[in-house]
């Protein structure tokens, strides 16, 4: 008899359930079965030695493992980093003795408890203007079309920097399927010296298109900017959100403008610079975890937040490499996950292509980051990667062949 062996990839609760389910198995059991079925690692960082080796006893005990640096047990080192290895159940159990514990054991009780959340819960949002509505949901990925009307952007610098070319390019871009446009009057490109202009230069690029694309538009306008003077005035002009390549972190009014107008914005990691004196997915967490709390801070809602790992931005060819190999650990952060890997230069690096060549492998990065939990890409090629993302889309994001 051929039993038909195969291993089941089973990365939520969810997944686990319907994988039950279809075995028909008895519903008093799946609900005790299904979070035994799914094993997450967790990495902590710098965590006391005393409170690593109460949370290594602690799920020990509950029958998952935790592994500590050399010298946490006889307390030689001050801190450790720490990788839990446990099934759902197992942090369940853990973590409600862990939050009765000493020291920062509670605190850490709970930042586990909200990362395993952020990891189950896909970030439905609902953004809602006078005049426009946009709705992130688990069974598509937003299209984000790039309007440039910058003279040196390294893609298609001063190509539609004239307001007729402009709008006829963002209503090619939104006929294609764009959700939203993203509009820059400034070139951020890293690597290839782009021009420094004032906050005055870039409004007089931007404004007078902007103010024809938000009347003509039948969808959102973003507008591309790290100045807070810059999107103060662009909002004023009915502009319906902010795409931050710095974060909030550069301009710091930008968080107070956001904040007034009430719109999301996008915080993307960026560095000056490409050394990394630990892991690079380490640092961005972290930067992005410190944007939002900056955001927060100046009054920004916790629901209008859009992180971007910032491909291109203070990294090189293989550390770009390296972050697409890790976006899903960007869900820890529980917000909607923006990419823009666009004609970039590590694409062409790889395949040793020009940047009007790029197009499959943008495709490429924009597979790869849905089925790591992307929800917004930002692309030049609308047509194209519209296409690939619904495909994607309908083989990623469904639950069930039935």
């Amino acid at each position: 008899m051929n039993y038909n062996p195969r291993v089941i990839n089973i990365v939520t609760d969810k997944q686990a359930y319907l994988e039950l389910q279809k075995i028909d198995c008895d519903t008093t059991g799946i609900s005790i079965m299904s979070p035994k079925a799914v094993f997450k690692t967790i990495k902590l960082e710098q965590v006391p030695a005393k409170e690593a080796n109460l949370l290594k006893q602690t799920f020990l005990a509950k029958g998952g493992e935790v592994a500590v640096s050399r010298g946490t047990a006889n307390l030689s080192v001050d801190y450790s980093d720490v990788l839990i290895c446990a099934t759902l159940k197992q942090y369940r159990l853990a973590l409600s003795q862990l939050k009765i514990q000493p020291w920062g054991l509670p605190k850490l009780a709970f930042s586990v408890e909200k990362l395993l959340n952020n990891q189950e819960l896909f970030p439905i949002r609902n953004f809602s203007w006078l005049d426009k509505k946009l709705s992130i949901r688990s069974n598509r990925t937003i299209i984000m079309g790039i309007l440039n009307v910058t003279p040196d952007s390294f893609s298609d610098g001063g190509r539609y920097s004239k307001i007729e070319l402009a709008l006829k390019h963002a209503q090619e871009m939104i006929n294609h399927g764009a959700d939203i446009i993203d509009i820059g009057a400034e070139s951020t490109r890293p690597y290839a010296g782009a021009e420094k202009i004032t906050a005055e230069q870039e409004m007089e690029r931007l404004l007078p298109i902007l103010e024809h694309l938000v009347a003509s538009s039948s969808v959102p306008i973003s507008v591309d900017t790290y100045k807070a003077s810059v999107a103060h005035e662009a909002l004023k002009l009915g502009a319906h959100m902010i795409n931050d390549v710095w974060g909030l972190q550069k301009d710091l009014e930008m968080a107070s403008v956001i904040a007034k107008f009430n719109v999301p914005v996008v915080i993307m990691h960026n560095q000056a610079g490409t050394h990394y004196s630990r892991d690079i997915m380490s640092h961005m967490c972290e930067f992005l975890q410190q944007s939002i709390e900056i955001g927060i801070a100046a009054g920004i809602e916790s629901d209008k937040f859009i992180v971007d790992p910032g491909i291109g931005f203070g990294k090189t060819p293989e550390q770009n490499l390296y972050v697409m190999s890790k976006l899903e650990q960007l869900k820890s952060l529980g917000c909607p996950i923006l990419l823009g890997t666009s004609r970039k230069r590590f694409i062409g690096e790889v395949l040793d292509l020009p940047t009007d060549e790029r197009v499959e492998g943008t495709g490429a990065t924009v597979v790869l980051g849905i089925t790591k939990g992307v929800n917004i890409v930002r692309v030049h090629d609308v047509k194209a990667i519209a296409r690939l993302a619904k495909m994607t889309d309908a083989m990623m994001r469904s639950e069930s062949n039935d």
